[in-house]
């Protein structure tokens, strides 16, 4: 447990409307449904609550953005600092009137692309592949089934720490593999989408092509954080994993995935600690076989 400082945020922050927790536990933040306690939980209320908020919090706390937490693993010291959960003030969809897509942080990518497939706009399917917010798809360039961020992004709104508003353009966002080059401290909180015009059903068909893919292939209904570590250049993670002999490894209820070993499952009770040195050995025994240092895809923050 922490020290409880929402007395004092309170106090410096009379007029938030968002809702603080001290003290707050993160396992039910995140799909592995583990992890130790937040100091500070801050839900706030929309993007000028966030901004209020961000003005008036010293510079010095450390904050951490959570979305769905689908590729998020906390460790089990809990975070020291405020954990800011974008919630329904953020999770708005709607087509402009120039057919483009406007999207808040915490809207799921799934509805987002379903969205843009209801109004006749194509090049968002790969969305469908995503088990993420549109938060976290612009902060690491998400991608799927042949599509990424950077194909079909406008523009993206967002915070600075002090609460100041900023925008960034496609090419401003700096997009290479799995990664933005906006500055950290950033929080989006909305996007603008492009994509061509298509056939609602065509497009649902694209959908529904790429959900029975996932299905046949990912471990989607377990605790997992989707793919565990970044594909290295010309190659694809789960085949080196795979090569190293650890598909089905385990410690504790932490298990490489038996249906796509680029997955980690927590078959229960398994522990950040565990998960992460799961993890940390599938890395060893893959650089062992094949030369290659795997790099985690998958967010660990938080003290262990």
């Amino acid at each position: 447990m922490f020290a409880d400082v929402t007395p004092g945020l309170k106090s410096a922050m009379p007029d938030l409307r968002g809702k603080l927790e001290a003290n707050a536990p993160t396992a039910p933040l995140s799909w592995f449904r583990t992890g130790g306690p937040a100091q500070v939980l801050f839900t706030p209320a929309d993007e000028e609550d966030l901004a209020y908020f961000l003005s008036r919090l010293d510079r010095e706390m450390p904050v951490l953005v959570v979305g769905l937490g689908s590729n998020l693993l906390i460790r089990d010291g809990g975070w020291e600092g405020v954990v800011i959960r974008l919630g329904k003030g953020f999770a708005e969809i709607a087509v402009d009137e120039n057919r483009r897509i406007r999207a808040g942080a915490a809207a799921p990518d799934v509805k987002v692309a379903r969205v843009a497939a209801e109004a006749g706009i194509a090049g968002l399917s790969f969305l469908r592949g995503i088990p993420g917010t549109i938060g976290g798809a612009l902060r690491m360039n998400g991608g799927a089934y042949g599509g990424e961020i950077k194909d079909i992004l406008v523009e993206a709104r967002g915070l600075t720490r002090s609460g100041e508003k900023v925008a960034y353009t496609n090419d401003q966002m700096g997009f290479t593999y799995r990664h933005s080059a906006v500055p950290d401290e950033v929080i989006f909180t909305e996007a603008l989408f492009e994509g061509r015009p298509g056939e609602p059903e065509a497009i649902l068909a694209e959908m529904n092509t790429i959900t029975e893919a996932r299905s046949s292939t990912q471990p989607v209904n377990t605790r997992t954080g989707g793919s565990t570590f970044k594909n290295p250049d010309g190659r694809k993670a789960w085949e080196l994993i795979d090569a190293a002999g650890c598909r089905g490894l385990r410690m504790g209820d932490a298990q490489v995935s038996e249906m796509h070993c680029n997955f980690l499952v927590n078959h229960g009770s398994a522990t950040a600690a565990e998960i992460e040195a799961l993890g940390e050995e599938v890395r060893r025994r893959v650089r062992e076989a094949s030369g290659i240092a795997l790099e985690w895809e998958i967010k660990r923050v938080g003290h262990p």
